[in-house]
């Protein structure tokens, strides 16, 4: 017969399978955090876990709980758990913040600047409001999250904001010191104002304020080690999108236009501000473009042509191939799910338009990484 485990192996086992229990909002691993305070195993195999929550109010405590519960399950000669939460003194939070950051007693920088930093950033822009950018951008945020990218949605339209609705969440962020830690929806992590702000106040903020805002959520949100980090930028060509410019340097715009004459134009104009502020232009999508009858033709109710327009007019203006790179179709299912809080690309996957942004964002997290500002490690002899 197998020993009879002790005390000992089985407060040892506890603390191996702590390690596999990541922090829901942090993502890293609670042993390694300093959440775990202490375990103590009886006679009987009954073991007692004291977790130290960052913050009292921590809104993931029963999730934690939950899965601390689980992990200790597991352990051979284990009876029972019971798991005790308590809240991290200043100094416990402090050092878990300059864990996470990596940083001790700095001030907080914005990573995605960084000369190692591997994210691609894609600023998603629109000349007029109206053609259905936050929709695209939040589309392909779900879609590239739904494909295994660690993907982050910074909600940069302060006055108009929405990203947190078309994605479903209704969680707050957490504050820990000076770090923020996003909620998260449909596996994509998301900041936006709207989720500091009491029901739907609206928010009336002038430049320099707007720029602090753009600046606290790049530097002060912990993002993790993010994939993809796409920007839902305002309409137009105002403070945001100059303040993108100097905040995220190596952003790149992705434009999106409606098919008619008068969306076209306006959204060129957004797009060549990326040529006044030195950013890369990836590309331009159609949104809009037809609509599907029921006998197979198709209905083009704001034209045709524009995004094409937009893409030569740029890539002329530009000197660089500024390419179409698709047309996304009218489809209620798209609505439907913007209403829901369940992005097309997951509600109906299937869909005319889930299928042309789930290629779309598929094709942007193919894109090859630039190596400008990089360290590429070669020493000259």
């Amino acid at each position: 017969m197998p020993p009879t485990p002790t005390a000992d192996s089985v407060r040892e086992g506890v603390l191996r399978a702590l390690a596999t229990v990541d922090d829901p909002e942090l993502h890293r691993p609670i042993t390694d955090l300093g959440m775990v305070d202490g375990v103590d195993v009886d006679a009987e195999g009954l073991v007692d876990v004291r977790v130290l929550l960052t913050i009292a109010a921590c809104p993931m405590r029963d999730t934690l709980t939950r899965e601390v519960t689980a992990a200790v399950g597991t352990v051979e000669g284990a009876r029972g758990v019971r798991v005790h939460l308590g809240e991290m003194t200043p100094e416990q939070r402090r050092g878990l913040t300059e864990k996470v950051r990596g940083t001790t007693g700095a001030a907080p920088t914005i990573p995605f600047n960084a000369p190692g930093s591997l994210t691609r950033v894609y600023a998603v822009a629109s000349g007029k409001g109206g053609v259905g950018k936050s929709s695209v951008t939040v589309n392909l945020a779900a879609a590239m999250a739904a494909d295994g990218l660690r993907v982050g949605v910074l909600d940069a339209d302060v006055h108009g904001f929405s990203v947190p609705r078309l994605l479903g969440v209704t969680g707050r962020p957490t504050r820990v010191d000076n770090m923020i830690i996003p909620p998260t929806g449909h596996g994509v992590r998301v900041i936006s104002i709207g989720m500091f702000v009491p029901g739907n106040e609206p928010v009336a903020w002038r430049g320099p304020m707007l720029h602090r805002a753009l600046q606290q959520f790049a530097s002060e949100v912990h993002w993790g080690d993010l994939d993809v980090l796409l920007l839902d930028l305002p309409p137009g060509t105002g403070d945001i999108a100059i303040s993108v410019a100097q905040l995220l340097p190596r952003a790149e715009v992705l434009v999106v236009t409606t098919p008619q004459v008068a969306a076209a134009e306006v959204a060129e104009r957004a797009g060549a501000v990326a040529a006044q502020t030195e950013q890369r232009l990836v590309g331009v999508v159609e949104n809009m473009s037809w609509l599907q009858l029921p006998d197979g033709q198709r209905m083009e109710v704001f034209g045709s042509g524009g995004g094409a327009r937009v893409a030569q007019s740029l890539s002329a203006r530009l000197g660089t191939d500024v390419p179409l790179l698709g047309q996304v179709p009218m489809d209620v299912a798209l609505r439907e799910g913007g209403d829901e809080g369940l992005p097309v690309v997951l509600r109906a996957p299937d869909s005319p338009a889930a299928v042309v942004l789930r290629d779309l964002a598929r094709t942007l997290a193919r894109r090859p990484r630039g190596l400008a500002g990089r360290k590429l490690g070669v020493s000259v002899a």
